[in-house]
């Protein structure tokens, strides 16, 4: 490959990669904005994605091995079916924690409550290794991988963009769209970033706010379980610590872009996209993680709010 195709092909992974990554990253920071939580268990929420999607692929006869493409007939109608109950069912797990394990804990001392999400998290990853083994798991090819990069530019090209690519493209940019529409411009939108700027004062107007802070929680797990399904897609493979790694880059994301602010989680998880893609090809992948978490450093020693959060109120 010339350095021109290295670049845009770098180009194309950072995108694909923040993609989800801030799909993700949007669940850490409208939790943490409504009820200042950070759900260590969210990556597993993702990873659950993976794993309730993987099932219902097989629910519905596909075969995990499958290597072949279904037929576009066949995708039309079991793609958005097995998206929609994946997404109702990470939406209502990630519901349930809420009710169950961080609703009492709403007065209590916030230690109490990050360590209960600690714990839930590893609830979570155990019974993914319980269900499905420790070991790494197919996914089965259901979705056709065409370069079409080569299409378009011939065969002298050694850019991929595959149909894969253009996929989770699809996916995830309008959920991103549709959410940030959601928020700002619908009534449950309003009550959301009401909550997020003033519960008690939001209790006072009337606002239902547990309700809110359970659509949150339901609108949070749905975008990472659907992440964990393209993804799964995409890669053809994962395991049951598949949402700790991904959990973390995501949170990076959330905490760069300002946690609590909606298009700050989107701009962070591009930028740790583009940065991790960047970092594999010209410094090396070893060192990845490190050259993410130095540049977090340096951007949050001269922005502690974040790149699009704005610094808390000056108390007298």
């Amino acid at each position: 490959m010339s350095s021109e195709e290295v670049f845009v092909q770098q180009l194309i992974n950072g995108f694909t990669t923040g993609s989800y990554l801030a799909l993700i990253a949007l669940g850490y920071t409208m939790v943490y904005g409504l009820i200042e939580l950070i759900n260590f268990a969210h990556g597993d929420i993702y990873a659950l994605g993976f794993f309730v999607s993987l099932s219902l692929f097989t629910w519905l006869g596909v075969p995990r091995t499958l290597v072949a493409a279904l037929p576009a007939s066949t995708l039309m109608w079991m793609l958005p079916m097995v998206m929609l109950l994946t997404m109702v069912g990470t939406g209502a797990v990630n519901v349930s924690l809420d009710r169950l394990v961080y609703k009492p804990l709403r007065r209590a001392p916030r230690i109490a409550a990050l360590i209960t999400a600690v714990g839930a998290s590893f609830a979570l990853e155990n019974l993914m290794q319980n269900w499905y083994g420790p070991g790494q798991i197919l996914y089965p090819n259901v979705f056709p991988d065409i370069n079409l990069a080569r299409l378009a530019l011939g065969v002298s090209s050694s850019i991929l963009l595959s149909t894969k690519d253009v996929f989770l493209f699809g996916v995830t940019m309008p959920l991103l769209v549709a959410l940030m529409w959601f928020v700002r411009s619908t009534r449950l939108g309003k009550a959301i970033r009401a909550v997020a700027q003033d519960r008690e004062a939001a209790a006072m107007m009337g606002v239902n706010v547990e309700r809110v802070i359970a659509l949150a929680f339901f609108i949070g797990g749905a975008l990472a379980g659907v992440a964990g399904m393209v993804v799964g897609m995409y890669l053809n493979t994962g395991r049951y610590l598949m949402g700790f790694d991904v959990g973390l880059k995501a949170f990076t994301a959330a905490v760069l872009g300002g946690i609590g602010n909606l298009p700050g989680a989107v701009l962070g998880g591009y930028a740790i996209g583009f940065l991790s893609a960047f970092s594999d090809q010209y410094i090396s992948s070893t060192w990845t993680r490190a050259v993410v978490f130095a540049i977090l450093i340096l951007v949050l020693v001269f922005r502690p709010w974040g790149l699009l959060g704005q610094p808390p109120p000056e108390r007298y």
